[in-house]
């Protein structure tokens, strides 16, 4: 293992307990800014685009221990194997996306493209995710980003264009629903103290789940 991602790979595990164990947190301890760009063939669905950023206490607590340049920035192999890492772990978790496509639900496969940016202390995740089978969607797309157990929040960015499609003969109509979010006390530092801090809850997390829905006609 190398030392370096040994952090990163602590908070993957600390999410895949949840999961296995139906624990929860009572509010999320990871934000994450998400932007997503649907991407058409031939009037199907073939991927979906993610960027996911991430607040600055997680980028900051992920990064620990990264080399470093001269310069001072992050050693652009060590963030290739961050990004590789993160998109590889995401699969147990269905990548935190559901999608339909006239009414049906879509899979994905193993995602392509990993890369992770760093701009104002705030780690992006950028990964695509291609659909199994490239699904017609003339009628309606329904997109959901969310964690079930509510241990990180995902929100779609608030510019209008934070969802949006492309390949597509017509303008298609995008609406984005964004849950109102619950007011909680001011973000931990992550510490050791914090992934020893899980409390029993039931999975809620689609309550607060952020969704678009897509209409081309």
């Amino acid at each position: 293992m190398h030392k370096h991602l040994k952090p990163l790979l602590a908070a993957m595990w600390c999410i895949a307990l949840l999961f296995s164990t139906q624990a929860a947190f009572a509010h999320p301890h990871v934000w994450v800014t998400a932007r997503s760009q649907l991407v058409f063939e031939a009037n199907k669905l073939t991927a979906i685009r993610h960027s996911w950023t991430f607040d600055p206490a997680y980028s900051k607590y992920a990064i620990q221990g990264l080399a470093t340049n001269p310069d001072g920035t992050i050693n652009a192999e060590e963030l290739a194997d961050l990004a590789r890492l993160n998109v590889e772990n995401l699969h147990e978790f269905d990548y935190f996306t559901k999608a339909k496509a006239n009414g049906k639900a879509l899979a994905f496969t193993n995602p392509i493209e990993p890369s992770i940016t760093l701009k104002d202390d705030a780690l992006t995740l950028h990964f695509t995710l291609p659909v199994d089978l490239p699904a017609q969607a003339n009628r309606t797309l329904a997109l959901e980003v969310y964690d079930p157990t509510y241990f990180v929040s995902f929100v779609f960015a608030p510019e209008q264009d934070a969802v949006n499609v492309v390949g597509t003969p017509s303008k298609c109509a995008v609406t984005i629903t964004r849950p109102k979010q619950q007011n909680f006390n001011e973000q931990e530092e992550l510490s050791e103290a914090f992934f020893n801090a899980l409390t029993t809850a039931s999975s809620f997390g689609q309550d607060f789940a952020t969704r678009a829905i897509v209409a081309c006609p």
